[in-house]
């Protein structure tokens, strides 16, 4: 494993990190198997473990946390998210001070732990002023609940806003985003965030980068029952189409002339980028984790990456 500084800060990630997004307590619920993924990414060298208070409506949090618990705390960089209504309450929402604040307490409960190492606002609320915001996660951080905080899904534009915001006014501003980037869903990143990002020293650390399992190339030949593809319209209609089934089926001589996985090729796409601190990939299986950590520290030639370019934009 292979670890990299979070932006400017001087907080470091593995390069390929663990999260419970659409997994834990959702396609996995049994305590063990969660518990044998998680200790075998650590075993892997993984530290950064990746969850949200969203994610099952808390249970993913209460499952990972059960086992995070058991390990030591200094050797892991644990994050969670606020902003995704939590129940009907009409403040249980959003990223009011006192959706904020309330919330990290909750997931602080759920992990078993004392901290988290980043906290993410898990969407910008158009319905919250830009200095409350800032100033509710400045006070999460203050008040020794977070050592850091983030964005996720926010446009350059806010994640630029709260920044000088922040400081303007001698306040905490985030340190890194938290956007969706793989080889077939890059643009927003490459043309939009990256370019403020880096400037700013602000690190990405990515989710679904291999789109949700498609540059696995687990669809080569269809749909395999019980896929995540296969069960969610909407995720089908943006990676699912016949061009981007091809693109991968095309990678394969690529990956297999490294040596690698298409799993491992994607991810380690995406690492070229030296604006990414961390890709978060998702298991339901220990060796799923033993198969993407092989990805971190893998380096690309000039030459491939034009190889995979060419593939990606049907040349």
């Amino acid at each position: 494993m292979e670890y990299r500084k979070v932006g400017k800060s001087g907080l470091k990630v593995s390069e390929v990190a663990l999260g419970g997004w659409v997994t834990y307590g959702q396609s996995v619920n049994d305590q063990q198997l969660v518990r044998d993924i998680v200790l075998g990414a650590y075993e892997e060298g993984v530290n950064f473990f990746d969850q949200a208070d969203v994610y099952a409506t808390g249970k993913s949090e209460e499952m990972m946390g059960s086992v995070l618990r058991e390990l030591p705390r200094h050797t892991l960089v644990i994050s969670s998210k606020v902003f995704w209504p939590m129940s009907d309450d009409v403040n249980d929402q959003g990223l009011s001070r006192k959706h904020v604040l309330e919330s990290v307490d909750k997931s602080l409960k759920r992990l078993g732990t004392d901290y988290l190492d980043i906290y993410f606002a898990h969407r910008y609320d158009e319905s919250v002023p830009m200095e409350e915001i800032v100033m509710a996660f400045d006070q999460v951080i203050r008040d020794g609940k977070a050592l850091y905080w983030g964005t996720s899904m926010w446009p350059a534009a806010r994640i630029a806003q709260a920044t000088e915001f922040a400081r303007a006014h001698g306040l905490h501003a985030p340190v890194v985003e938290q956007p969706e980037y793989s080889m077939v869903a890059r643009e927003r990143v490459e043309k939009e965030i990256l370019p403020y990002t880096e400037s700013a020293g602000i690190g990405l650390v990515v989710w679904s980068p291999l789109a949700m399992g498609l540059l696995t190339g687990k669809y080569d030949d269809g749909v395999p029952e019980g896929a995540r593809l296969g069960e969610n319209e909407n995720w089908a209609k943006k990676f699912l189409t016949e061009q981007n089934v091809q693109r991968v089926r095309d990678l394969k001589p690529v990956a297999d002339d490294l040596g690698l996985t298409r799993a491992q090729l994607a991810l380690a796409w995406i690492l070229r980028q030296k604006g990414v601190s961390s890709v978060i990939t998702g298991a339901t299986k220990v060796t799923q984790i033993q198969d993407t950590v092989r990805a971190a520290g893998v380096r690309l030639s000039s030459d491939v990456q034009a190889q995979i370019e060419a593939v990606l934009s049907g040349e």
